[in-house]
């Protein structure tokens, strides 16, 4: 069995582009994980991907996680809720000054609780920033991303009232998730 996926890319070519959310609720606050570790990675992908069909990365080994995080240019931001893993958002620097919101999302239990904007603004503001943390890399000229039909029914509002624009739609079939 298939089902037909539509992938759509968005992109902002502008710091000014960014449009905010309104402040995080009370308890929440974002940390960049400094200390690359693969498996707090992989727990942040599988726990934010499991009810939404994330799979590309599961058959990773310990070594290509390691590899991936520690790539310079390579951040990773963590929203807490009263000291709990809430969500996260990573960062990759790319060619000619892009960098790529590689991932971005809530655990089942945070969404719907005004905690996406938040993390998605600030997420974004690190990508317009992060040559100023990476002196080696120029700075950011693009930040973009890609959401598909897959993600939650409230991925594509959020990028959208962020100020991400939309630059290409791409559908596909591809096999059935099972065991989600």
């Amino acid at each position: 069995m298939t089902i037909t996926v539509t992938t759509w890319s968005l992109e902002q070519t502008s710091p000014a582009d960014l449009r905010p959310a309104a402040q995080a609720p009370d308890g929440v606050r974002i940390v960049r994980a400094e200390v690359p570790s693969p498996e707090f990675s992989r727990y942040l992908y599988a726990s934010v991907g499991a009810d939404i069909a994330w799979t590309d990365r599961l058959p990773w080994t310990a070594e290509r996680w390691r590899e991936t995080v520690s790539r310079p240019g390579t951040e990773t931001w963590v929203a807490y809720e009263q000291g709990t893993p809430a969500g996260y958002v990573e960062l990759e620097a790319q060619d000619d000054a892009t960098v790529e919101i590689v991932y971005f999302g809530l655990l089942p239990d945070f969404r719907g609780r005004r905690i996406g904007g938040h993390l998605l603004s600030y997420g974004t503001a690190r990508a317009w920033d992060l040559a100023d943390r990476h002196p080696d890399l120029p700075p950011t000229k693009r930040v973009w991303l890609h959401t598909c039909s897959k993600d939650g029914p409230h991925a594509m509002d959020n990028y959208l009232r962020r100020g991400f624009r939309l630059f290409d739609t791409k559908t596909e079939d591809e096999p059935e998730p099972t065991g989600l």
